[in-house]
């Protein structure tokens, strides 16, 4: 996986997931949604089959790039509680 910086500004952070589908951008879509401080978050995928993700977050306070990192632990943290308990 591969993290591509589009824009950022003090409010907004939009980036592309170079390898990653529809899967992991839903489930990380989710997460950074349960996060109080994000007022806006969504991906697109322009073509089915050759598409990069290209996400979008707006927050109300605080910083994206945390948002995003406390997002992506919480849900390795709960995947592995999946995994532990198959």
């Amino acid at each position: 996986m591969e993290l591509k910086v589009i824009e950022q500004t003090d409010k907004t952070f939009v980036f592309e997931i170079v390898g990653e589908d529809h899967t992991f951008c839903n489930a990380l879509k989710d997460e950074l949604a349960q996060d109080e401080d994000v007022k806006f978050t969504s991906y697109k995928i322009e073509h089915p089959l050759i598409g990069i993700p290209k996400f979008f977050v707006e927050m109300k306070k605080g910083d994206a790039k945390k948002a995003l990192a406390g997002a992506a632990k919480r849900l390795k943290k709960n995947l592995e509680k999946v995994q532990d308990q198959f």
